[in-house]
C-alpha cells in the first residue's frame, strides 16, 4: 500500500496569497521542511514554507505558555479571527510591544516599505499622508494604556516618526503616562543630520531605546531596499548614538539572496558598538509596498535566518537561539553578555547539563518550575534593555552556582531578535491568536501587526474584504 510523501502534524487555517480568501490548511512535514498546504477553491492548490528546520519547529510548540490577558478588550467576536481584531476577547496576548504610527509621511521613500509611505509628492498619495494630531496621539495613548495598565514597551513609528512637527510635545505626552519603556523607530537620518536633535532626545533618558535601521553595508542592497546608498548616514548616526550612549537596536529587513549573507556580519559590528543592546533580524513582511520582491525567490523564514546566525558567527550555538513563549512560531531570541571585551551566550554561563535540563520537554525542567518562569520572563519581547538585566539577574540567582557578573548592567546586555509578521502566504489563524506586537488603529483599536498590514491598514489589500463583510452583516458581537 503507498504511503504518502509526507507528515500530516496538524491543521489550521490561512488565506489564499492571491485573494486572501480564508481556507483550511494542512501543517506538514516534508523534505526537512515544514509546510502550509492550503487550497483555495479559485486560485487551487498551495503549498508555502514556514520553516526549514523541522526539529527547531517541534520545539516552538513545546515553548507555549498560557496568553497575559490585556485589562480590557476593544471588539467583540462577531465574524471570526482575522476579521474581528480591535483587540478581540478571543485573542490569546495582550501587547508586549505596541506601536504608535505618528505619520504616514517620510523622509524616504523606500522600495520596500510595509506601511507604503514616503515623501509628501509620491504618486499622488498625499491626501492619506498626513501627521497625526497631538490630540489623536494622546487618545491612541490613552487606550494602549487602558489595555495595559503600565504598558511595558511602546514603540513611535510610521513613517519616519522623528520628523513630526510636534515630536518633542509627543515625547512629553508619553512621559506623562506610566509607560515603562519606549523605543523609536527610525531610519536615522533626523539623528545623523541633527545633533541638537539627538542631544534633546537624550534628555529623556533613562527608559528609551533608539530603534534605527540597519540593513546592510553594501551601496547596491541599500538602494534596492532604501532606495539611497545610506552607509555614511548610518555610520554617522552610530557616531552620535555611541557619543550620548543612548540604547539602540539595530533592525535588519533581510530579503533572501540580497543581504543575508551580511547577518553575521552586521552581529560583529553591533557588538563592537557602545550603544548598541542588541539586533533584531525581520524577514519582509509580504504587506504595503514590495519593489522587486518575488516571495518563491525573496522570501526568508525565521528558520532560515536563525541558521545564518549560527552559521555566519561563532557567539552562538543552537541551544541559545530560542523560541519566545509568548509567540514561539514568529519571534526567536539569544541573550549574550558582554564583559570585559568579551561575548558570552547565556548559555556559556551555564554547565551543559544545567542547561539541557532546563529546556522544555526536560523531565528535570518540569521539576523547577520557578526556574522555568524565570526563562520565560526573560524571553518575552516586553523587556527593554535595563529589564532584561534585571531578569537575567533574577534567573541567575536561581542557580546558586552561577555567579552574577560583578558590576552587571544593561549596557552588558545583548540580544539578538529574530521577529517573523505574517503575511498572506505563512498566515496562520492557531499562531496569529497568540501575537503580542500590536498597532494603535487612530479609531482606538488595537489590532496586531500581521492583520494589521493585511486588513486594516488604508490601502491595504484586504481593506475591502473587512469592510464588506461588516456591511454585509447585522450580526450582533460576543462580548465578555
Amino acid at each position: 500500500m503507498p504511503t504518502r510523501p509526507y507528515l500530516f502534524y496538524g491543521l489550521t487555517n490561512s488565506l489564499c496569497s492571491q485573494c486572501l480568501t480564508k481556507v483550511e490548511a494542512k501543517i506538514i512535514f516534508q523534505d526537512s521542511g515544514v509546510y502550509l498546504a492550503k487550497h483555495c477553491p479559485t486560485h487551487g492548490r498551495e503549498e508555502v514554507l514556514i520553516a526549514d528546520d523541522i526539529d527547531y519547529y517541534r520545539q516552538t510548540q513545546a515553548f507555549i505558555k498560557p496568553g497575559d490577558l490585556p485589562l480590557k478588550f476593544n471588539t467583540p467576536i462577531k465574524y471570526g479571527c482575522p476579521y474581528d481584531c480591535g483587540l478581540c476577547p478571543d485573542h490569546e496576548q495582550h501587547s508586549c510591544l505596541t506601536l504608535i504610527e505618528l505619520t504616514d509621511r517620510c523622509n524616504l521613500t523606500c522600495p520596500i516599505c510595509y506601511a507604503d509611505s514616503g515623501v509628501d509628492e509620491l504618486g499622488g498619495r498625499a491626501q492619506r499622508r498626513r501627521h497625526r494630531t497631538l490630540a489623536e496621539i494622546e487618545q491612541m495613548l490613552d487606550v494602549i494604556v487602558a489595555n495595559e495598565g503600565e504598558p511595558q514597551v511602546v514603540q513611535l513609528s510610521g513613517g519616519e516618526p522623528t520628523i513630526h512637527p510636534d515630536f518633542f510635545a509627543v515625547m512629553e505626552l508619553v512621559k506623562a503616562r506610566p509607560i515603562k519603556h519606549l523605543m523609536i523607530n527610525t531610519n536615522g537620518l533626523k539623528i545623523a543630520q541633527d545633533r541638537e536633535f539627538c542631544e534633546r532626545l537624550n534628555e529623556y533618558k533613562p527608559g528609551i531605546e533608539i530603534y534605527l535601521q540597519f540593513d546592510s553595508f553594501e551601496a547596491d542592497t541599500l538602494l534596492e531596499l532604501r532606495g539611497a546608498d545610506l552607509r555614511a548616514i548610518r555610520q554617522q548616526a552610530l557616531a552620535r548614538l555611541n557619543e550620548l550612549n543612548l540604547s539602540t537596536t539595530l533592525v535588519v529587513t533581510v530579503k533572501k539572496g540580497l543581504n543575508d549573507h551580511e547577518i553575521g556580519k552586521i552581529i560583529d559590528f553591533a557588538l563592537q558598538q557602545r550603544c548598541v543592546r542588541g539586533v533584531t533580524f525581520q524577514p519582509i513582511q509580504a504587506a504595503g509596498r514590495l519593489e522587486g520582491f518575488e516571495p518563491k525567490q525573496n522570501r526568508y523564514t525565521l528558520t532560515e535566518v536563525r541558521r545564518a546566525i549560527l552559521e555566519q558567527t561563532h557567539h552562538f550555538n543552537p541551544q541559545d537561539i530560542l523560541p519566545v513563549p509568548c509567540h514561539p512560531d514568529s519571534l526567536a531570541m539569544a541573550y549574550a553578555l558582554k564583559v570585559q571585551g568579551k561575548v558570552v551566550p547565556l548559555t556559556g554561563l551555564f554547565d551543559t547539563p544545567t542547561f539541557v535540563d532546563m529546556v522544555p520537554n526536560s523531565v528535570l525542567y518540569e521539576q523547577h518550575p520557578e526556574l522555568k518562569q524565570q526563562i520565560f520572563d526573560l524571553f518575552s519581547t516586553s523587556h527593554s534593555p535595563s529589564s532584561a538585566a534585571t531578569s537575567l539577574k533574577q534567573l541567575l540567582c536561581c542557580l546558586p552556582l552561577v555567579p552574577v557578573p560583578t558590576g552587571f548592567t544593561y549596557e552588558n546586555i545583548f540580544r539578538i531578535m529574530i521577529v517573523q509578521f505574517m503575511d498572506a502566504y505563512n498566515f496562520d489563524v492557531r499562531s496569529v491568536k497568540r501575537s503580542c506586537i500590536h498597532i494603535v488603529h487612530p479609531d482606538g483599536r488595537i489590532i496586531p501587526f500581521d492583520t494589521y498590514n493585511l486588513f486594516y491598514r488604508e490601502g491595504s489589500a484586504g481593506q475591502a474584504m473587512v469592510t464588506a463583510l461588516q456591511q454585509s452583516s447585522n450580526m450582533p458581537g460576543i462580548t465578555y
